[in-house]
């Protein structure tokens, strides 16, 4: 497989990473991402899994965390994705030395960042899992699992970090090592910590946060290999300059995972109203779906520093060819999936709380309901990742905050005050819709300028 070989020289991957069909190239990088990202998927689920098996309220507490997970998400994905983009263009224009210093630029940064906000978050622990959403029953469940979360909240969000800059690198085979080891630790403590020690929704978070420790720990030490980039401390140049580029890719990031920890928030609060059955029955189809949605993710993400690479080098021809790919392939996925997921739902949401009926009921309509938009994702995420690698922030980030933020809010507190819980239901297919019909033109408009550029 490509970039395997420890001998590749950043000047031996410039070269395949412009030459290389675009369709093999793509699929080549994106296999450790798809494998990645469902990993990951799999021990979030592994959390949801057992957690639920405690209670309805401690499944509910898990859809709180989730929401305090989307902001460590935001910081690192801001800073990674911000120095990921922008170093893969530094590569495509093969200026190695800066581009070195702005990877340890954005790892030191989240890093910093990510403690900072731990240690506030420590200290005002009670009224933190409130503002997330938890209410009275789901709280003492809530506390015990986001209490050690951001213990861990520091080098999760560096571990972000690295993990993007690998990626862009075209070396996700090494952040799929790390994280696979992670998440295989991640599976395997859940039950012991759980039940055996007998600590509850705090066990869960303490098998998560040693994980990610051992998966950080990981990538760190095998930065710089194989071609890649070493994070080193002299690196760290934190200045306006840099930090303009990092957050001109980095931001779309910011905004979408900020608004989906918001949106979670909102979630939580119009469910809540529903009672602890439909927190619960929503914090299962949310990780259904991420779960769902983790393959096309990782496939997207073997496209990124394809895009990165070639447009930083001009072969604007090849970055057409790839998006275009990209789209078909991950259309067919998420329309594949969703009619799997339709079908199946009852018996999906029933792995998770079988014992609790009004949870499966609850949980079997808003899944089929959001099956019915899903496919298309594959327009939506692949514009979005488009726009964000090629440096476009403004665009990149419209689309970013529209899906989570500018339909998704309005529609999670407008809809259930008039259509009750199918309000809650429904709200993110309304959502998709709107988003989807605001990507068509974005999306059709840039292609054609690169088109008109390759001509020139």
């Amino acid at each position: 497989m490509i970039f395997m070989k420890e001998e590749t020289t950043a000047e031996q991957k410039y070269k395949i990473m412009t030459e290389t069909p675009v369709n093999k190239l793509i699929c080549t990088l994106a296999v450790p991402t798809i494998v990645s990202m469902l990993i990951t998927s799999i021990y979030n689920m592994a959390d949801t899994f057992f957690v639920s098996q405690i209670s309805t309220s401690a499944s509910g507490a898990v859809g709180i965390a989730f929401a305090l997970m989307s902001i460590i998400q935001a910081i690192g994905f801001t800073f990674g994705a911000g120095s990921g983009n922008y170093i893969s263009r530094l590569l495509g224009q093969k200026k190695i030395e800066y581009a070195s210093k702005v990877a340890a630029t954005g790892f030191f940064s989240a890093f910093f960042l990510g403690l900072i906000l731990a240690l506030i978050g420590i200290i005002f622990l009670d009224p933190l899992v409130y503002a997330l959403g938890a209410t009275e029953t789901i709280a003492p469940y809530a506390k015990d699992y986001v209490r050690y979360i951001l213990i861990g909240m520091p080098y999760m969000a560096a571990s972000f970090v690295l993990n993007s800059i690998l990626r862009f690198q075209g070396s996700a085979f090494i952040g799929m090592i790390g994280i696979g080891a992670g998440g295989i630790l991640n599976i395997i403590l859940d039950p012991i910590f759980i039940f055996s020690l007998d600590m509850g929704t705090g066990g869960a978070a303490l098998a998560t946060i040693i994980s990610q420790f051992v998966s950080f720990s990981i990538l760190l030490h095998n930065s710089g290999m194989n071609g890649t980039i070493k994070i080193r401390i002299k690196d760290f140049t934190p200045k306006w300059k840099v930090y303009k580029e990092i957050f001109r890719g980095g931001l779309p990031s910011f905004y979408r995972q900020s608004l989906g920890s918001l949106a979670m928030i909102c979630l939580n609060f119009s469910a809540g109203q529903f009672g602890d059955a439909a927190v619960a029955a929503m914090s299962i189809v949310s990780r259904v779906f991420h779960f769902a949605l983790s393959a096309m993710l990782g496939f997207g993400q073997g496209f990124q520093p394809v895009c990165g690479f070639n447009y930083g080098a001009k072969k604007y021809d090849r970055v057409i060819s790839a998006f275009w790919f990209c789209v078909k392939v991950s259309a067919v996925i998420l329309l594949a999936i969703s009619m799997v997921l339709f079908v199946f739902s009852p018996q999906i949401i029933s792995v998770f709380r079988k014992e609790d009926p009004e949870v499966v009921l609850i949980g079997v309509k808003a899944l089929r309901l959001y099956c019915l938009t899903f496919p298309l994702s594959a327009w939506i995420i692949i514009t979005n990742m488009m726009l964000q690698t090629i440096g476009r922030g403004k665009l990149a980030s419209i689309l970013a905050i529209s899906r989570q933020g500018l339909f998704f809010i309005p529609s999670i507190l407008v809809l259930p005050h008039i259509l009750g819980l199918l309000g809650v239901q429904m709200s993110q297919s309304v959502s998709d819709i709107l988003t989807f019909l605001l990507a068509v033109p974005m999306g059709i408009s840039i292609l054609r300028e690169m088109k008109t550029r390759q001509q020139v």
